[in-house]
């Protein structure tokens, strides 16, 4: 599993609306292979955290480190809302779980054919949806 964060500034631009949890879809580093990811919102409790956060964890091992890279998502289910663990351990198999729901989720047809999507594959620099 690869993490990546988001900068403040992309984390500022987020729709404020949008629900603190775990959700599930597909990420793209650079002009590279696109990959199913587990994505985390929130304030993680666990750490205490006072900014809210975004972190995609791709369900990838990359051969090296990707810092700097522009990296695409597309957000397409909810898992769980984000909630506090008692210890690293019960948070550590939480997210295991998570990943393989998403695993899951993500073979469906309907959700596999979004891998393909045009979205990935701009242009480089190109705006979409001013973000």
């Amino acid at each position: 599993i690869s993490a990546a964060n988001f900068s403040e500034q992309v984390v500022e631009s987020f729709p404020s609306d949008i629900s603190t949890g775990i959700y599930y879809g597909w990420a793209c580093v650079g002009n590279g292979d696109v990959h199913k990811m587990v994505l985390s919102i929130g304030w993680n409790p666990f750490y205490k955290n006072i900014k809210k956060s975004v972190e995609t964890h791709i369900i990838h091992t990359f051969k090296e480190d990707f810092y700097g890279e522009i990296l695409s998502i597309v957000i397409i289910g909810y898992i769980r809302p984000e909630k506090n663990f008692d210890s690293l351990e019960a948070l550590i198999s939480a997210i295991q779980e998570d990943i393989e729901k998403a695993k899951r989720q993500l073979d469906l047809p309907e959700h596999l054919k979004l891998k393909e999507d045009n979205f990935f594959h701009l242009p480089e620099g190109k705006i979409v949806n001013n973000h």
